[in-house]
């Protein structure tokens, strides 16, 4: 390919308020926004999405998957029989066809796997199988953020393993997870596994597959001695030990002016851990329903984390609550608590350690006052008890009691182990040896090819723009022809036909535009390999090589090509070696995770 006759542009600016990666495939003319969360891959960027494609392909394949193709489109009934039409909130886009008949766009396959199978498993013979497809998905994001990360409009991998029994999804499991490390290290990104929340897919396990970085949307919580590794959303640490102390009388206090934990513990005097802080929210149970007040209920250092409560609750939506709601309910902003509420005026939920606790400190629903010596069962009516708190910097690890360790990354990909639940609604049953019809049991695996493309840039760029491995660079050698002397140019355009011809990918840069240009870009774009043929070049009887990041050399004419191919074989023997190197210790990770079973 000819840069003059290239689509798309390279940019010296990108729009400030973008992450720097993003703004780096802005201006490298790898794609560009349409509208909010919504985004064009230019050819650029589009060849490098199906070079991801490719990795993906060979990998799932390797797995014994079948590619095939399923619509964006389905007819609500498949979602209503699953239930998630209901309990999705609205990131599931719905609208209706002409004719009036519900809709959605997919943000998701399950049910239409499931219904397929219906249709094509009808006996235990027809199982194992695991079937894929790279299509596009829509979830109708209320804030898009950083570029390719968080899109309305994306493009996933997933597949769906399909099983006689869970020990086949098990196995189908691991197999899956040891696949997405694979995926992740031929695209050059380090990965680690952690525990998730199921969240709106079901079943009763999960793994995110996270490339740490410090502007990653999750929080992932870890242990260093013991390897514990989860989502912050469904990390637990060590609940403290039941207190054994005597209950004292509930008595008033008055706290002027302290209406924060941090104002109430210094006013009284107590540690944080000692307060049991209230924190309202107003949850739709189911949608279209009116939302009901939920108060929870968690050690006064802690943050609530939401998918625990919404996990407790059962909460379709679920936001913070206004003063006024709180009011209307009869609670009093900032000195709220369960005790003394209206009978039904909200759904309370309490943290586990708060129902360990002994004369707490908590809220006594009048301004300037609080409760002293709050017992949990004695002193309100709890409907459920739960893990609230969220898993924070310096908790015990619940396995080990090794102080935990905060990092924030980007999900690029994740696996669940659904079972039966999809199976049994979409009539998805195979009969068994005996003739007995059982359902069949189903995973789900997932990968986000722009979030892998975004990770990607994360990790191979520096001041200068991308810096990409030869496996998923859109060309492998930028060839630049500096100035108009015609042996430069004679020499730059045999160089370009011999590198074709030989099927190496060249970008060739033959426009009539500075060397500082055509360099700036060549770097922007994150070629592997740039060769430089000019004047200064000639003198010395060839041409310039330079890596992307490394030193320039000098190459004799006459082997150009020559050095071309070896210099691209070493790229990708280094990529090979890295490649094993982050596999070498999956097995025993992945030995260590299902050690004890799924």
């Amino acid at each position: 390919m000819r840069v003059s006759a290239l689509f798309g542009t390279t940019r010296r600016s990108a729009p400030t308020e973008e992450l720097v990666v993003h703004q780096l495939l802005l201006r490298a003319g790898f794609v560009q926004q349409l509208a909010t969360g919504l985004y064009s891959y230019l050819p650029m960027g589009w060849r490098t999405e199906q070079k991801i494609r490719r990795i993906l392909r060979e990998e799932m394949n390797a797995l014994g998957g079948q590619e095939l193709c399923m619509p964006m489109v389905h007819p609500a009934d498949l979602w209503q029989r699953t239930g998630r039409w209901n309990t999705v909130d609205e990131v599931l886009l719905r609208f209706q066809d002409r004719r009036g008949r519900d809709m959605v766009l997919a943000l998701s396959h399950e049910e239409v796997v499931a219904d397929l199978t219906a249709a094509n498993v009808s006996s235990y013979r027809d199982l194992p199988r695991i079937v894929y497809h790279i299509q596009t998905k829509f979830r109708d994001e209320a804030r898009s953020r950083g570029g390719l990360v968080r899109t309305r409009e994306f493009t996933m991998k997933d597949s769906y393993s399909l099983d006689r029994d869970q020990a086949g999804l098990e196995r189908a499991y691991i197999a899956h997870f040891h696949a997405y490390f694979k995926i992740a290290a031929r695209a050059g990104i380090p990965v680690v596994a952690v525990l998730s929340d199921v969240g709106m897919m079901g079943g009763h396990l999960a793994h995110e597959f996270i490339y740490l970085t410090d502007d990653g949307e999750d929080t992932l919580v870890f242990c260093d001695n013991c390897g514990y590794a989860a989502n912050q959303e469904v990390a637990a640490s060590a609940l403290p030990e039941p207190e054994t102390e005597a209950e004292r009388e509930l008595e008033e206090v008055e706290t002027p002016g302290a209406a924060t934990v941090p104002e109430l513990a210094a006013f009284l005097k107590v540690d944080p851990s000692r307060i049991a802080k209230s924190v309202a929210f107003m949850a739709e149970l189911e949608r279209g329903q009116k939302p009901q007040l939920v108060l929870a209920l968690v050690p006064g250092q802690s943050e609530v984390n939401l998918a625990c409560l919404r996990n407790a609750t059962g909460a379709v939506e679920l936001r913070a609550a206004t003063p006024d709601e709180v009011k209307r309910a009869g609670g009093v902003p900032g000195y709220m608590s369960p005790r003394g509420l209206p009978e039904g005026a909200a759904i309370v939920v309490a943290d586990e350690a708060i129902a360990r606790r002994r004369n707490l400190v908590t809220g006594a629903n009048r301004e300037g006052w609080h409760l002293r010596n709050f017992n949990l069962a004695r002193d309100c009516r709890v409907d459920s008890l739960a893990r609230l708190a969220s898993a924070t910097t310096g908790d015990p690890c619940s396995i080990c009691g090794t102080p935990l360790r905060i990092r924030r990354g980007i999900e690029y990909g994740n696996i669940f182990q659904l079972g039966t639940d999809y199976s049994v609604s979409l009539g998805a049953l195979y009969n068994d040896e005996e003739g007995q019809q059982l359902p069949v049991v189903m995973g789900s695996y997932g990968i986000g090819v722009g979030r892998m493309l975004a990770c990607i840039a994360e990790e191979h760029h520096d001041d200068r723009g991308l810096a990409l491995p030869i496996g998923v660079a859109p060309y492998e050698v930028a060839l630049i022809s500096v100035g108009h002397d015609q042996p430069v140019t004679q020499l730059a355009e045999a160089t370009y036909r011999q590198l074709e011809d030989a099927g190496v990918e060249v970008l060739f840069d033959d426009r009539d535009a500075s060397p500082g240009v055509k360099f700036a870009d060549a770097d922007l774009r994150g070629i592997p390999l740039r060769v430089t043929i000019s004047p200064r070049s000639l003198k010395a009887e060839g041409a310039e090589f330079k890596r992307r990041i490394g030193e320039p050399r000098t190459v004799s004419r006459g082997s150009i090509l020559a050095e071309v191919l070896e210099e691209l074989d070493a790229l990708r023997r280094e990529e090979r070696e890295w490649v094993s190197a982050q596999m070498e210790p999956v097995a025993a990770l992945a030995a260590r995770t299902f050690s004890g079973g799924s």
